[in-house]
């Protein structure tokens, strides 16, 4: 059980805030306020209100930032990097095994060819292998929650992967965050990035969640769940799910803004 403060407020008044802030949210664009993906200074969330930007984004050296970004991999991508469940030699993870795919697609419906993708997940027991997470679940040593493919003349990817499980994360007495996979697309280069999440369909979390609530459209919402998909499952080997990335236009897929989580 995750120890918590005292001063920690109670699930539900982080859902009546949910309610009241996303309800102003529908005023305010009845009254003709532009629309907006994400709620920034969202109160529910509450490390947003300090993360969040709030000064308008200022032109830098592309080149320069390069040089000192970080590289998730300093070679070319390897088959085995798709396969979170196959990269120990100690075994395989604990968990349901699941296969994740979908395709990569721009605003017209095109596949966007060799893209890189990233995820990185908690383990099947909700607990990432980070120096920060410390709750009390267990670590699995066959499972390092990382991966990364290139998508193909299609524009399609695939992982291989096992559930995350949700956890803790003391936002409020008795938070919980909701099964998730971290995704990560690069354009041409690493300034080019764009991160976003994807859910699991019927989690009952789902309502009780500032992250995902952040984003005030349910269409929106809707758009980072996958679709548990029958023919994609594999007979007594793994569950498969569908979820397809839309980088822009009226049908794109949810990014985080810079200094969301």
């Amino acid at each position: 059980m995750t120890t918590t403060g005292p001063e920690l407020e109670p699930q539900s008044a982080i859902t009546a805030e949910i309610v009241s802030r996303q309800q102003q949210y529908q005023d305010d664009l009845a009254a003709g306020a532009r629309p907006t993906a994400t709620l920034l200074d969202f109160a529910p969330y509450r490390s947003s209100v300090l993360r969040h930007p709030t000064k308008d984004p200022r032109l830098v050296d592309p080149e320069t930032i390069e040089l000192v970004s970080p590289a998730y991999g300093h070679w070319e991508v390897a088959p085995i990097e798709s396969d979170l469940t196959a990269q120990h030699v100690g075994g395989e993870p604990q968990g349901q095994r699941m296969v994740v795919t979908g395709r990569v697609l721009d605003s017209a419906g095109r596949p966007i060819r060799h893209q890189l993708v990233e995820i990185w997940q908690a383990n099947a027991g909700g607990r990432y292998i980070h120096q920060r997470d410390q709750h009390p679940a267990p670590l699995d040593p066959n499972f390092t929650g990382a991966g990364r493919t290139l998508t193909d003349e299609n524009g399609v990817y695939r992982f291989t992967t096992i559930k995350p499980g949700a956890y803790p994360w003391k936002n409020h007495l008795n938070a919980w965050r909701p099964a998730h996979i971290h995704f990560s697309l690069f354009g041409n280069a690493v300034t080019q990035r764009l991160v976003t999440q994807m859910y699991f369909p019927d989690d009952p979390l789902f309502a009780l969640d500032p992250i995902y609530n952040s984003i005030p459209e349910q269409k929106d919402r809707d758009r980072l769940v996958a679709d548990y998909d029958h023919e994609l499952t594999s007979p007594e080997w793994a569950l498969g799910f569908r979820w397809d990335i839309v980088l822009s236009g009226p049908q794109a897929t949810w990014f985080e803004q810079e200094g969301d989580e």
